[in-house]
């Protein structure tokens, strides 16, 4: 099992993060959002990663710093269950409609952290989240994960559809990227290292 944890204690969250590539779906997330935890269980179940979530934050001012926080654990934990990256296959694509909402995400599991949005709709936010949001969220994870990150909201009206397309869209990336070929024995680069 590719497995990584974090946790953060900062005085504005207290976030503790597991987490299993190679899983079944399998979540128990509480992070005081209750959307945003909505969000995470749909991305564990679609990326069958099993992951635990606990997080307390200051929620009454804002769900930012529990979002960006829990983005920073889940991508150090990310991470540290690649280890050396042998044998993954680095890329993975994502898309996903919801209702009238069109996402999709693209990765590189690189060793270059960076994030590019090449297209988003503005809804009204839902449940204490908007897009922007995902955006914070997808940044942290980037910068931790060190992995490139290309999305984009094609089309949506309903915040909460674009916000779900989004969150399944990296989840199948991620697991695309993720899977072992049983044909490379080392890393997918011709440097030799990710």
């Amino acid at each position: 099992m590719r497995e990584g944890s974090c946790t953060r204690k900062t005085s504005e969250t207290d976030v503790s993060l597991k987490l299993a590539i190679d899983g079944a779906g399998r979540y128990k997330v509480k992070t005081g959002v209750p959307i945003f935890d909505h969000f995470l269980e749909l991305f564990a179940k679609h990326g069958l990663f099993d992951l635990e979530v606990t997080a307390k934050g200051d929620v009454e001012v804002d769900a930012h710093h529990t979002v960006e926080d829990v983005g920073i654990c889940l991508g150090k934990a990310f991470a540290q269950a690649l280890g050396d990256k042998v044998g993954i296959a680095r890329y993975g694509r994502g898309d996903v409609p919801m209702g009238e909402a069109l996402a999709w995400v693209t990765v590189d599991i690189s060793g270059r952290p960076f994030l590019r949005e090449h297209k988003t709709v503005h809804t009204e936010p839902t449940g204490g989240m908007d897009t922007t949001l995902l955006a914070e969220f997808l940044r942290s994870f980037a910068n931790n994960a060190l992995v490139e990150i290309h999305y984009s909201l094609e089309s949506g009206e309903n915040t909460h559809h674009v916000l779900e397309a989004a969150f399944k869209a990296l989840a199948l990336a991620l697991d695309n990227a993720t899977k072992l070929d049983p044909r490379r024995k080392d890393v997918p680069s011709t440097k030799g290292v990710l």
